[in-house]
């Protein structure tokens, strides 16, 4: 009878130990993911508005150098260009300086708002 009421008291204390690891399993299944905190998500918020300001910089810029690329490559194979033309070059040159940075700044902002692509998953499920 020992044995037997030791077998009983074994398994009873075992099972309200499985119950217990049930139950925090369901209550873990069954409560959704928490959501970023409000800060997390200004800050996602923030870089979406960030990425936005610099593709409409970087698009900007574009369009300010125009089509510089023939009359740089008229250079490149070293024709010489003068009037109109050198001017155009001389704008078009320095608007690549901003051209870079714009394009450098872009992927910056990019790369800093790739966690809103998992929040935005997320929300419009």
């Amino acid at each position: 009878m020992a044995k037997s009421n030791g077998a009983k008291s074994e398994t009873s204390a075992q099972e309200p130990a499985v119950a217990s690891n049930t139950e925090d399993a369901v209550t873990v299944q069954d409560s959704p993911e928490p959501v970023e905190d409000a800060q997390d998500i200004d800050e996602i918020l923030n870089s979406l508005k960030a990425l936005l300001s610099s593709v409409e910089k970087l698009q900007k810029v574009r369009q300010e150098v125009g089509d510089i690329k023939p009359l740089i490559q008229r250079m490149l194979d070293g024709e010489l260009l003068a009037g109109e033309e050198l001017e155009q070059l001389k704008g078009g040159v320095s608007g690549l300086v901003r051209l870079v940075r714009a394009y450098s700044d872009h992927q910056a902002a990019l790369a800093k708002a790739q966690p809103a692509r998992n929040l935005l998953d997320e929300i419009l499920k």
